[in-house]
């Protein structure tokens, strides 16, 4: 369990707990944002570590299951969906606080009656305190459109990775882990998508007020969501559907090639196959990219 001496606001500590994080991150501020949404919650910045998913997911099943935002400046085993790692690029030069991106994970427990679509509601928080340019790209990814090529439906900007863990007393703790790209990535082999970067939209953004930009309006979601599931986000996800119309490809061999037409009520993806058939797509079951 958390350290009672030490108030929540305040731990802040490198993945060896050798020394405190730069004090570039405003936790007391962001504590203080944040609290009230979620009574109990902590707030921690690690200098490195492998994944902040990970170690929250670690400490759910050792018994700590108090709520928790946990940001990393590096990370050096982000993981996406599908079991792909996540690449970014954890240094900039060209900004006060000389980071690349912005990764962090959020942990808590939570009860909805139908977890479908909890990926797709995450999305609609980020990408609505961010731009209308950020689109919603089924089931986890924020897209970065561009406006002098709208014909095509943009370039990963982030992404969103959800775990739970069974609790002893049947409930589950949910960890949402949100990686956002501040600088565009560099060119990498195993990175077989086209990248974006937040500072393309704001030159002069940071890595903290980002964080304190995005993290309120993602409890009040999770909170709407734990309420009302998906069918409070549907609407809001169908305006920013990157896929919507698009030819698609999936590893569905009952639907290899169609046309994305939006989510159903609980988020599942729908595609008009060649065939003229509609398929309902799983989060989990494929991988979906435009043709």
């Amino acid at each position: 369990m958390p350290d009672a001496a030490v108030p929540p606001l305040r731990r802040a500590v490198d993945a060896q707990g050798a020394g405190l994080a730069p004090l570039r991150w405003p936790l007391e501020a962001l504590w203080a944002q944040l609290e009230p949404l979620r009574p109990g919650l902590s707030v921690e910045a690690l200098v490195e570590t492998d994944s902040t998913s990970t170690r929250l997911l670690e400490r759910a099943r050792s018994g700590d299951s108090a709520p928790c935002l946990l940001v990393a400046e590096r990370q050096t085993a982000g993981r996406g969906r599908l079991g792909r790692t996540w690449f970014s690029d954890t240094t900039s030069s060209s900004t006060a606080d000389g980071l690349g991106s912005l990764t962090f994970s959020l942990g808590l427990t939570l009860a909805p009656a139908d977890w479908s679509g909890l990926s797709l509601a995450v999305g609609v928080a980020l990408a609505e305190a961010l731009h209308p340019g950020v689109r919603l790209k089924w089931p986890n990814d924020l897209w970065l459109t561009d406006e002098m090529t709208p014909d095509k439906p943009g370039r990963k900007l982030g992404g969103v990775l959800i775990e739970t863990v069974a609790l002893p007393d049947g409930g589950r703790y949910a960890v949402i882990g949100v990686g956002l790209n501040l600088a565009r990535p560099a060119a990498q082999h195993e990175i077989t998508q086209a990248t974006a970067g937040w500072r393309e939209i704001e030159p002069l953004a940071r890595a903290p007020e980002l964080l304190a930009r995005l993290a309120p309006p993602l409890l009040v979601a999770l909170g709407v969501f734990e309420q009302q599931g998906f069918a409070a986000f549907a609407k809001r996800f169908a305006a920013r559907d990157a896929l919507a119309g698009r030819p698609v490809q999936t590893t569905d061999p009952d639907a290899e090639r169609g046309v994305a037409d939006g989510v159903d009520a609980r988020g599942a993806l729908r595609v008009r196959t060649e065939r003229g058939e509609e398929r309902l797509i799983g989060s989990g079951e494929v991988s979906v990219r435009p043709c």
